[in-house]
């Protein structure tokens, strides 16, 4: 498996607690998590799907991956509805190479932003069926995009400024989250993963990646600076999720999913290796 969503539970099916799938394969699977039957399957033997997504309101779903291809789904019937590619002349060609991260829209259902091997986050709308603009810039190999109002988040496969915010409406860079802020400069982080915080005000940033192994918290509301460092790893980290702003969950390479918990008003952390497979995190205990 590539990548999961749950199902909104504002979805007008009445099975609820499902999951959403996909795969290397090609396929797309949905889950019932309570029963642990799957309960159907799109099959694409051709393709590599990287990445799915939900609409807001879970009556859409798309997915992406090796063919450069976005396609959308209706949720009831699980029929594809369109299979977006290309672009507006002059503005965007649409996506060049694999397509590893896809993210609706959540204040306008006809928009999707998608990033992946070739430096783009292409922006789409549905009703076109292609991409209508991109951001030049971020190399995203994972889980690495997420949106806040008109504010992208990416996360670079990268050494050099590997965590950046973009504005949507322009295009242009608004900053760029500095990973190492301590005097004793550590080892940077190619990412795969990047998200903000599910909190009302999406107060954090999370990423994590390989290179150094380590995953990140950082405060948007004082100045992106470190929450909380975990390192030490063994292998990467590739993707990460936040419950609110008060817990945060870490899984890689290791085959280890690691929850902390996320005290707030605490000082960034010094940058430090620990022994492997040790955890740490600032203000909380790290529990497989």
């Amino acid at each position: 498996m590539t990548s999961l969503r749950f199902r909104p539970p504002t979805a007008a099916s009445k099975t609820k607690n499902v999951l959403l799938a996909v795969n290397a394969d090609g396929s797309a699977q949905h889950w019932h998590v309570t029963s642990g039957k799957c309960l159907h399957t799109i099959k694409d033997p051709a393709n590599q799907l990287y990445c799915v997504d939900y609409r807001r309101d879970g009556a859409m779903f798309a997915t992406a991956g090796k063919d450069k291809t976005v396609r959308l789904y209706d949720e009831a019937t699980k029929s594809q509805v369109s299979a977006m590619s290309g672009g507006v002349s002059n503005v965007t060609a649409g996506h060049s190479n694999r397509v590893f991260a896809l993210k609706f829209n959540p204040r306008d259902p006809n928009m999707m932003l998608s990033a992946g091997w070739d430096n783009t986050v292409q922006v789409w709308d549905v009703r076109a069926g292609h991409a209508v603009r991109c951001i030049f810039g971020p190399f995203v190999a994972g889980e690495g995009l997420d949106l806040d109002g008109d504010t992208v988040l990416t996360g670079s496969h990268r050494v050099e400024h590997p965590l950046e915010m973009w504005d949507l409406g322009t295009g242009k860079l608004l900053e760029r989250v500095e990973w190492n802020q301590s005097a004793l400069r550590g080892e940077t982080c190619m990412l795969y993963t990047a998200k903000f915080s599910n909190d009302p005000g999406m107060s954090l940033i999370g990423a994590g990646g390989t290179t150094a192994n380590q995953a990140k918290v950082f405060d948007r509301k004082h100045g992106n600076k470190i929450v909380g460092t975990i390192a030490g790893l063994s292998r990467g980290v590739f993707s990460m999720d936040f419950r609110g702003s008060q817990e945060v969950a870490v899984a890689g390479g290791d085959a280890a999913v690691r929850v902390f918990s996320i005290s707030g008003g605490e000082p960034p952390v010094t940058e430090s290796k620990v022994p492997e497979d040790d955890d740490v995190a600032a203000g909380g205990a790290g529990k497989k």
